[in-house]
């Protein structure tokens, strides 16, 4: 029987939405609407923010619609790992819009109803990145589905959601083209997190298909290679990217008052030599994370067996649905 294939009841999706998804919904729209609010005074930081509550906003009622609905069977993946799989992104990055606001931004700004605004939002921020982090460990006993294989209950699944994650922040700051452009290294650098966000991407995506089940032995080893790959290529990035942009020997400004853009103390925004050291730094972060999922696979590798529960009786393909699912 195909996991795919196993609902949970009305009365399980219903209690899931009252008690969860709306009051995401809640939470997200409320931080986006007090940021919104603030009209200048909300800075580039603010936009950034709005955008990802925008998202996840946007994605939690998309999911609520389509589970409250019935439409799961016109996904091509196991639904509820999508579902679980958008929770541990949304999570992140709530958190995340929370930390980078409050840092970068809110604490820059004098007492009065602006700052507590912002202050407000990042609080809703926070809760709603701890309700998706409940629907990311309570999906499995809420929805019943205990015999089902979730590929983002593993480890594997979460150091490529982190890779991924912490790739994508790194691509919302290298938007300013004046870091890298007309410097081969940095280009070089942006290549790699490119390519490195790819490849994760692409075996997230086949984890969530169900791939791997097919070939465990040649899984792994392909893994491997792909996590040596971007080992040593996020090496090279963390090497270049600090040289050229904090050595003076190489055209890089290794004191952050010797950046133009950073000589306003009351900046609402991040300036260049600040962007330049939260990539350097997140690269440093993602490297590590690239070194464990190494440690990963080279321990499935060198055991000789993949620690992977395989979906039961695949070959079946009739839908099944709880007892407890009404009728519609």
């Amino acid at each position: 029987m195909s996991s795919r294939w196993i609902y949970p009841g009305r009365v399980t999706i219903l209690r899931v939405f009252w008690l969860l998804r709306l009051p995401q919904l809640f939470c997200t729209c409320v931080a986006f609407s007090l940021v919104a609010d603030m009209g200048i005074w909300r800075g580039a930081v603010g936009n950034w923010s709005m955008s990802f509550w925008c998202v996840c906003f946007t994605m939690t009622l998309i999911i609520s619609t389509v589970e409250l609905y019935r439409r799961r069977s016109y996904f091509p993946f196991f639904w509820h790992n999508i579902s679980v799989t958008f929770a541990c992104y949304a999570a992140l990055i709530c958190l995340s819009a929370s930390i980078i606001y409050s840092i970068t931004h809110v604490q820059f700004l004098p007492d009065g109803p602006y700052r507590d605004r912002a202050i407000a939002a990042m609080a809703f921020s926070c809760i709603a990145s701890v309700l998706y982090v409940i629907e990311v460990t309570g999906m499995r006993a809420w929805y019943n589905l205990k015999e089902i294989f979730f590929y983002e209950h593993t480890m594997r699944a979460l150091l490529k959601v982190l890779e991924t994650f912490v790739a994508g922040v790194i691509f919302a700051l290298l938007c300013n083209f004046s870091l890298y452009l007309q410097e081969p290294a940095l280009e070089w650098c942006v290549a790699v997190y490119s390519i490195c966000f790819f490849l994760a991407a692409v075996v997230l995506l086949l984890g969530l298909a169900e791939w791997e089940y097919t070939p465990p032995r040649p899984f792994s080893i392909f893994q491997l290679v792909l996590s040596l790959l971007s080992v040593l290529l996020y090496i090279s990035a963390l090497v270049l990217w600090p040289l050229y942009q904090f050595s003076e020997e190489f055209g890089g400004l290794p004191q952050r008052f010797m950046d133009e853009s950073c000589v306003d103390g009351l900046s609402y925004d991040m300036c260049a030599w600040d962007q330049c050291l939260a990539v350097a730094v997140l690269t440093a972060i993602n490297l590590l994370v690239y070194v464990a999922d190494l440690g990963y696979w080279a321990g499935q590798v060198s055991g000789g067996t993949e620690n992977v529960s395989r979906a039961p009786d695949s070959g079946q393909s009739h839908p099944v649905t709880s007892l407890s699912e009404d009728i519609l």
